[in-house]
């Protein structure tokens, strides 16, 4: 398989990944009345800072767009990246496993805090980004 196609692979991997967890957060409620209370309370409970009014539920919300956000860019880097692999694989440098090496990071963040649906999306960006960035080498002199 070409490096062209695995970065593409990845980017189409971060864009369902990013509109199931921007779906996820958003509608996520909670299924017992102590997580309901947990959410109301994040929701209700204001706190000022600096002349500024803001919620625990504010920054949930802020926090789970942000790596939406974070997603969004890293399709389009991942694509940017395959359309370097077509044209200039040497441009891409270090940048491919950089890449590789934060999904990685993000593979074990899911194993520990999320569960195994948002891990095996991760593991196999990571797949994808680790086998592009090895097909995209930069070979010994």
């Amino acid at each position: 398989m070409k490096a062209t196609w695995l970065f593409r692979a990845a980017a189409v991997l971060f864009l369902l990944f990013a509109a199931g967890h921007t779906f996820g957060f958003l509608s996520l409620r909670a299924p017992t009345p102590e997580g309901r209370a947990v959410y109301d309370a994040m929701n209700q409970v204001h706190f000022t800072v600096h002349d500024t009014v803001y919620s625990y539920g504010n920054f949930y919300r802020g926090f789970g767009l942000s790596s939406s956000v974070a997603m969004l860019f890293s399709a389009f880097l991942s694509w940017h990246l395959g359309q370097l692999a077509r044209e200039l694989p040497r441009a891409i440098g270090a940048l491919g496993w950089v890449f590789f090496a934060v999904q990685m990071a993000g593979v074990l963040i899911c194993l520990k805090y999320f569960g195994p649906v948002q891990a095996i999306f991760s593991a196999a960006v990571a797949l994808c980004i680790g086998a592009a960035s090895w097909l995209v080498r930069i070979p010994a002199r």
